[in-house]
C-alpha cells in the first residue's frame, strides 16, 4: 500500500490552502527522539493555527496519499513522532494552537487546543483554584495532544487515572479531512460507539486531535509527601494497602524507588541533594492530598508509626515545608534524566498485576543475571503497577559495548510480563519501537480489530503510517 512523498509539487498544493505564517523550516528538534533511536524526515513541515486549517491539510493529504506524522512537544519515548523510512510525510506541528479556550471552575472542566503546553495547563487550572492532575517529567514542553495521543500516565494515576481518564470531550480531524466536533462537557453521553477513547491512545493513527475537554477538580487544601524506607517490594505493596486503608483515594501517589536510582544521580548529577547519608535498597515516595480541617503530616506521621509496628517501614522522613516536598519530588522526577546519562541498553516501561510486582523484580533480576554483569533501575508507579524496569552497563562501559544483548534483555523482560498477566507498554504507547512487541504479545483478536478500524477509518494508511500498526505490504 504506496503512499507518495510529501514533494514540491504536493507542497505547493499547500501553499494555495495554508497561509506563509504555516511553514516551518525542518529543524533537527522536528526530526529527533529524546533516546536518539532515530533520525526523522519531513517533505514538509506544518504548522496550524486553526482546526480549518489542520483539515485543510488532512484533505490535502488524502487526496494525494501523502503521509501525516502528527508532533506535539515531541517527548515521546516509542519513535511515535518520527517516521524515519518510506516516502517523506507532512509533519504536523500542533505548536500553534495553545489557546484555552475556556475554564468552567463550577463544572470542574477546561477546554484547551491541543498544543497548550502541559505545565500552562496547571497553571490556568491553579489560577482558577482547580487542579489539572496529570503531570509527568516533561510537563514543561509535553503537549496536551500528544498526551491524549497516547493516554499518558505519570505519577497521580493512583488516585486520577491516565489521560483517558481525565477527559471528557475532543475535537479532532479524522483522515479524509472532516472535523469531528466532539467536545463536550458532558459527564454522561451514551450516544452510540465512543469515538473519543477510541482517538485517545490511538497515537494519531486514526486522527488528529486539535482540542478537548479536560476534568479538573478541586486543589487539595493540605498536601504532604513523605519518603519510607521499606526492606522489599512485598513490604512496599502492604504499605500501600495500609496507606489505603488509612487514607482511601487521598493517596494521590505511591511511588517505589530503588537504591541504584539514587547511585546514577550521584554519578551524573551529582549537584542534586540527596534525601538519605546511606542510601536504603527500595524505599517509597507517598504523596497524599486531603481536604480542608485534615493534616497531611499527622496523616503521614501515623502512617509511619503503623507501617513501622508492622514491621513495613525502617526509617524515613516526613517533609516540612513546600521546599522540601519539592526537593523529594525532585529526587524522584530526576531519575529518568540520570538514566538518560548513565545510558540505558534496554529500558521497558511495563505493568504487572500488583500482587506479581515481587515476583517480577525476583525473577527479572535473576534472568537479567543469567545474560552478563548489568545493572538494574527499576522504580516507578507501584500504585497502579507501572514500573520501569532498565538495564545498564556496568560502571566505566557504555551500552554501546552491549548492543549485541540489547534485543535478548527485552525478550526475556517481556516474556515474564506477559507470563505474569502484565503488558509490555504502560504508559508511553506502541509508536515504532513496540509495533514488534504488539504483535507478538497482544491478543490476535484485538489485533484483528484494531487492523478492521484502521481499514475502516484509515483506508489510505495516510495517518502516522508504521506507528502501532507495521504497514501492509504493496
Amino acid at each position: 500500500m504506496t503512499l507518495n512523498p510529501a514533494d514540491p509539487k504536493f507542497v505547493a498544493q499547500l501553499h494555495q490552502v495554508l497561509p506563509a505564517t504555516a511553514f516551518r523550516e525542518a529543524a533537527p528538534h522536528y526530526l529527533e527522539e529524546p533516546r536518539g533511536r532515530w533520525k526523522g524526515q519531513a517533505g514538509v513541515v506544518v504548522a496550524p493555527s486553526t482546526v480549518e486549517e489542520v483539515a485543510a491539510v488532512i484533505s490535502a493529504a488524502s487526496e494525494a496519499r501523502v503521509g501525516v506524522v502528527p508532533y506535539g512537544g515531541g517527548t515521546g519515548l516509542v519513535g511515535g513522532q518520527v517516521l524515519s523510512e518510506g516516502p517523506a510525510p507532512v509533519l504536523l506541528s500542533l505548536e500553534k494552537m495553545r489557546a484555552i479556550r475556556g475554564i468552567y471552575p463550577e463544572e470542574n472542566v477546561m477546554v484547551v487546543e491541543a498544543g497548550a503546553i502541559l505545565s500552562d495547563i496547571h497553571d490556568a487550572a491553579e489560577k482558577a483554584g482547580r487542579l489539572f492532575p496529570l503531570t509527568i517529567a516533561a510537563k514543561g514542553s509535553a503537549r496536551i495532544g500528544g498526551n491524549l495521543a497516547t493516554n499518558a500516565g505519570g505519577v497521580n494515576v493512583l488516585r486520577y487515572g491516565n489521560a483517558r481518564d481525565l477527559c471528557l470531550g475532543l475535537e479532532a480531524v479524522m483522515p479524509y479531512g472532516e472535523i469531528w466536533h466532539g467536545l463536550k462537557r458532558l459527564r454522561k453521553d451514551n450516544t452510540g460507539y465512543d469515538l473519543k477513547n477510541l482517538l485517545i491512545g490511538s497515537e494519531g493513527t486514526l486522527g488528529v486531535i486539535t482540542a478537548a475537554s479536560l476534568k479538573l477538580y478541586p486543589r487539595p487544601t493540605g498536601e504532604g509527601t513523605a519518603l519510607m524506607v521499606v526492606d522489599s517490594p512485598e513490604s512496599a505493596l502492604r504499605l500501600l494497602a495500609m496507606a489505603r486503608d488509612h487514607l482511601g483515594e487521598a493517596v494521590s501517589a505511591f511511588e517505589l524507588m530503588h537504591r541504584m536510582g539514587l547511585s546514577f544521580l550521584a554519578e551524573t548529577l551529582p549537584e542534586l541533594r540527596q534525601p538519605f547519608e546511606d542510601p536504603p535498597e527500595w524505599f517509597v515516595l507517598i504523596d497524599v492530598g486531603l481536604a480542608r480541617g485534615l493534616d497531611p503530616a499527622t496523616a503521614l506521621e501515623t502512617l509511619f508509626a503503623d507501617g513501622f509496628g508492622a514491621g513495613m517501614v525502617s526509617d524515613g522522613m516526613i517533609a516540612q515545608s513546600e521546599a522540601q516536598r519539592h526537593a523529594f519530588w525532585e529526587v524522584r522526577e530526576r531519575i529518568p534524566e540520570g538514566n538518560r546519562r548513565v545510558g540505558s541498553i534496554s529500558s521497558h516501561d511495563i505493568s504487572i498485576p500488583m500482587g506479581a510486582v515481587p515476583e517480577f523484580i525476583r525473577r527479572g533480576d535473576e534472568a537479567i543475571a543469567s545474560l552478563g554483569d548489568f545493572r538494574i533501575n527499576c522504580f516507578g508507579h507501584l500504585g497502579d503497577g507501572n514500573l520501569h524496569y532498565n538495564v545498564f552497563p556496568q560502571k566505566g562501559r557504555s551500552r554501546d559495548d552491549h548492543l549485541e544483548s540489547r534485543d535478548a534483555i527485552k525478550r526475556v523482560v517481556h516474556d515474564l510480563v506477559h507470563e505474569l498477566g502484565g503488558s509490555v507498554s504502560a504508559e508511553h504507547g506502541i509508536g515504532r519501537l513496540k509495533v514488534d512487541d504488539l504483535e507478538r504479545y497482544a491478543d490476535p483478536v484485538k489485533m484483528s480489530a484494531m487492523r478492521a478500524i484502521k481499514d475502516a477509518l484509515d483506508p489510505k494508511r495516510i495517518m502516522n503510517p508504521g506507528a502501532v500498526l507495521r504497514m501492509p505490504p504493496d
